[in-house]
């Protein structure tokens, strides 16, 4: 995904936590941490993820599928501004 690239090379201190939060992702996406919601409005359908405070990790999830993708990454008002 070329945001996220983009987005350790500005945060290599976050590349160990994004690691962790996707591998999270992948064994339960529902783990309280990981502070997973759904979102509304012209965001419909897609999820968030928090990596910190201030940046958080747009994603498509589709349960039945068992197939988590990845839209997203970058500060609070970054990720929600996009769509």
């Amino acid at each position: 995904m070329r945001s996220a690239r983009k987005f350790l090379r500005k945060h290599p201190d976050l590349r160990g936590r994004l690691a962790k939060i996707i591998d999270d992702l992948r064994d339960d996406p529902f783990q309280p941490h990981l502070e997973l919601h759904a979102l509304g409005g012209k965001l419909e359908g897609v999820f968030a993820a928090s990596i910190s405070h201030s940046y958080r990790l747009t994603l498509s999830l589709k349960i039945t599928e068992k197939e988590i993708i990845l839209l997203d990454i970058g500060s609070h008002d970054e990720v929600y501004r996009k769509r």
